[in-house]
């Protein structure tokens, strides 16, 4: 079973995960830090204490802001340490999503935090840890709507809203006429899966709905397209494949 440190500076916050953690059955032994200095004397023990010491850590939940140290900060350290114990980081804002995953942290769990949210978080880093977890039935995913969390609210975003979808590391923007959704889900997945309901790649970064295409650009050899408002450039190895289904499709 997984040994936990969980790391806010709220103590609401805090007990509350605490309680999640504890209830989990993946989930051996858990400790609780009221700040990312509290944390790292007790992950430096942990250190010390070797992999199977009585000190031993797996996984730290750990908030984003926080007075002094603040949570990407204690990250950064962890990742010169020779084998650290895996991040998943809690917090209230979506907008550092993109630098948690560039330190390779194992998952990013919005604030209010969910039981079933939090659940598979635990599951991502029993994964990797090599923890047995229990079997949980699968229901498969309605292929018409793409569930996004806002807030520590889940929604459902229908496929035939979503104008175009951004790649920003191991997450993709989602891009809607009403806003924008960020979820972990990279972006050759999505192609992949859409591919058949319209959806087209047309540079590294960005995949467009066919119908959602307002005007095809072409100046000084260069091609762009208008898509909700917004006009996003096309790769040249992607140009001559996007004319051809536009041509296609009219």
């Amino acid at each position: 079973m997984l040994r936990a440190l969980a790391v806010d500076d709220e103590r609401p916050s805090l007990e509350e995960l605490l309680y999640l953690l504890t209830a989990d059955p993946r989930i051996g032994a858990v400790e609780g830090a009221g700040d990312a200095t509290e944390a790292l004397r007790r992950i430096n023990r942990a250190l010390e204490s070797g992999p199977d010491g009585p000190d031993a850590l797996d996984v730290v939940f750990l908030d984003i802001q926080m007075p002094g140290l603040d949570g990407l900060d204690l990250a950064r350290l962890l990742t010169g340490f020779a084998r650290p114990p895996l991040v998943v980081f809690v917090t209230a804002h979506e907008d550092f999503a993109v630098q948690a995953f560039d330190l390779k942290a194992v998952d990013y769990v919005l604030k209010p935090v969910r039981k079933e949210r939090l659940a598979e978080a635990v599951r991502r880093a029993a994964a990797l840890r090599g923890t047995p977890a229990p079997r949980i039935p699968v229901h498969e995913p309605d292929p018409d709507q793409l569930p996004v969390e806002l807030g520590g609210v889940t929604r459902f975003v229908a496929v035939d809203d979503i104008t175009h979808v951004e790649a920003q590391g191991d997450y993709a923007r989602l891009h809607t006429g009403r806003g924008s959704h960020l979820v972990r889900i990279p972006l050759s997945t999505l192609e992949e899966r859409w591919r058949a309901r319209g959806f087209v790649r047309i540079h590294r970064r960005h995949l467009v709905a066919l119908r959602h295409i307002g005007e095809l650009r072409l100046d000084a050899g260069t091609v762009s397209v208008l898509v909700g408002g917004e006009e996003l450039q096309v790769s040249r190895r992607h140009a001559r494949e996007l004319r051809d289904l536009l041509m296609r499709r009219t």
